[in-house]
């Protein structure tokens, strides 16, 4: 597989498929691992990280559940590249910063991907379209037990894995939902919802995870605590918080549609009318307005397009995806106006 080659894959996450996929854009869970007999990577000399780099790579050509992988080095890949991956949700915003004896494992499917040598020397991560968390985790759960018995993970009876951050010791793994949350924004309810979730001990991020914020509605719920709590306690108390916030985000589009139809119906259209006839339009303004129209689609308003086709929007008009099309390097005017051509063409 070839970076380029993705261009004209959608990836899992964006799929439109799965449960309650009208609400969850995707179920995400990652493993933070490391290897005993090495420092932690941000100790870790040249030598070292080469060294576990080697390690994982043939541990990748000689596991069967593995074959279907391709292992990019980041140092081989420009800084386009390394955004167009970070917008595709495989790898995190921090580790495209730095390339020295970093590189990431990518399946065909783009269900897995595994982070070598970032913040710890592995993050693995597992990510289903729609809400997903049980399956992910048996996916995920299979990766790690086939991991540990080629290599010796760094582990303690009591401290359980060990990482570089002290919120990641213990089970070693954030699980986390993202959630489509429209109606419950323009009924001014999430704050309410946000602070009990808070309160929970769990963390909401935006679109692309730590350091952002939310655009476009888009909620990514993730646990807080790793340690002192078993991966399953961890997994059934996110699963029953986010059946909560889908019930009440439905809820909430019910009572728009019965007592704000003509307000809910103008946004929608107006949404829709913009971005298809737009002719420069920038990264934020895009993600507003295609929220919306990703709900009038979920509402059954819209009929020209399905849910598949306005994920597809959200991941090819992001920048670096742009610059592949484009196969060229463009300013964030010609970006804007390159955004607005791919929207009118797809929405025609």
């Amino acid at each position: 597989m070839k970076i380029n080659n993705l261009i004209n894959h959608t990836t899992e996450w964006l799929r439109g498929t799965g449960p309650n996929s009208d609400v969850v854009i995707s179920t995400r869970i990652r493993l933070a691992r490391n290897l005993t007999g090495f420092p932690f990577p941000h100790k870790a000399g040249k030598i070292q990280s080469g060294e576990i780099l080697k390690t994982i790579k043939t541990i990748v050509s000689s596991v069967d559940l593995l074959k279907k992988t391709t292992v990019f080095a980041l140092s081989e890949l420009s800084g386009i590249d390394r955004q167009f991956l970070v917008e595709r949700h495989l790898m995190s915003l921090e580790f495209a910063r730095a390339s020295n004896n970093k590189a990431i494992i990518i399946d065909d499917e783009e269900i897995l991907a595994i982070m070598v040598n970032e913040e710890d020397h592995l993050r693995i991560q597992v990510v289903q379209s729609g809400f997903n968390l049980f399956e992910v985790f048996n996916i995920i759960n299979k990766v790690d037990d086939i991991l540990s018995q080629e290599v010796n993970f760094a582990f303690l009876p009591d401290w359980g894995y060990l990482t570089t951050c002290p919120t990641n010791t213990g089970t070693g793994m954030r699980a986390s939902v993202m959630l489509h949350l429209p109606a419950l924004v323009m009924s001014n309810s999430i704050n309410r919802i946000l602070e009990a979730i808070a309160k929970l001990s769990f963390t909401t991020r935006g679109l692309y995870g730590e350091g952002t914020k939310a655009h476009g509605n888009f909620f990514q719920v993730s646990n807080q605590v790793s340690l002192g709590h078993t991966e399953e306690e961890i997994l059934q108390n996110l699963n029953g918080l986010i059946r909560q916030v889908i019930g009440q985000e439905k809820s909430m589009r019910e009572v728009l549609l019965s007592r704000n139809h003509a307000f809910l119906e103008d946004r929608i259209w107006r949404a829709f009318g913009i971005l298809k006839s737009a002719h420069l339009i920038s990264s934020e303004e895009l993600i507003e307005l295609l929220s919306m129209v990703r709900l009038g689609v979920d509402l059954g308003m819209i009929k020209e397009i399905n849910a598949r086709t306005v994920n597809e929007l959200f991941l090819i008009t992001q920048p670096a995806h742009l610059q592949k099309i484009e196969e060229k390097k463009l300013s964030a005017r010609e970006r804007d106006l390159k955004r607005a051509e791919v929207l009118r063409q797809k929405l025609q």
